[in-house]
């Protein structure tokens, strides 16, 4: 197993390891999350589905390990807030040069609404939209077209414009479980040894390797 290739599936040129294709510092992946693209070339995620994330704001996409991301997934960063503290939502600092302002308060034009955090183990459906200041907790599922506002509890599926809980995929001692358990933290050669376990949802399993770890 290679996390840092590009192409996790041979003949498969839709679906990457994001790790392997993102080069912005203020975007971080972790190992083996992937992202599918049906419409567009996906090593072109940075251009295409990550938008209004400027330098000058100094905000961050994160996104956990083991994430499953779908075809036209979008994460809209703070420029695409313009200001409401304002009378106008017109963004008069970013023609500075036309009104003659100051170019030093270019970031007034919107409010900040801060990072995009994503957990792990996090499937977000096709074409789902993310906000900025958004943090979705680990193992979450977004629905397709969901347009996310406000933080996700981990192990929630949600859905709608705006998003909206549906359901929790486990009982609560179940979630609880799962987040100590951190199975996407273990090492490469024991998440293989356990993935049988993993997806018959045998969590007593899962549990007994960590304690004796």
């Amino acid at each position: 197993m290679d996390p840092e290739k590009i192409y996790p599936r041979t003949n498969d040129h839709e679906t990457v390891y994001l790790k392997s294709v993102v080069k912005d510092p203020n975007i971080l992946v972790g190992n083996f999350t992937i992202y599918n693209d049906f419409v567009h070339d996906p090593r072109q995620f940075e251009k295409n589905n990550v938008l209004y994330h400027y330098p000058i704001n100094h905000d961050k996409l994160v996104i956990g390990k083991f994430c499953s991301i779908a075809c036209g997934a979008k994460f809209l960063f703070t420029s695409a807030n313009h200001t409401q503290r304002s009378l106008s939502t017109y963004p008069f600092p970013i023609f500075f040069e036309e009104w003659g302002l100051d170019v030093q308060n270019i970031t007034s034009a919107w409010d900040n609404k801060g990072d995009i955090i994503i957990g792990n183990d996090v499937w977000i459906g096709y074409e789902a939209v993310i906000l900025s200041g958004v943090t979705i907790g680990d193992g979450a599922v977004i629905g397709a077209r969901t347009v996310v506002t406000r933080d996700v509890p981990p192990y929630t599926v949600v859905g709608g414009v705006p998003a909206k809980p549906i359901r929790e995929r486990f009982s609560a001692g179940t979630i609880s479980a799962m987040l100590k358990i951190k199975w996407w933290d273990w090492p490469e050669e024991k998440i293989k040894q356990h993935i049988s376990d993993i997806q018959a949802g045998r969590i007593e399993r899962l549990q007994s390797f960590g304690e004796r770890e």
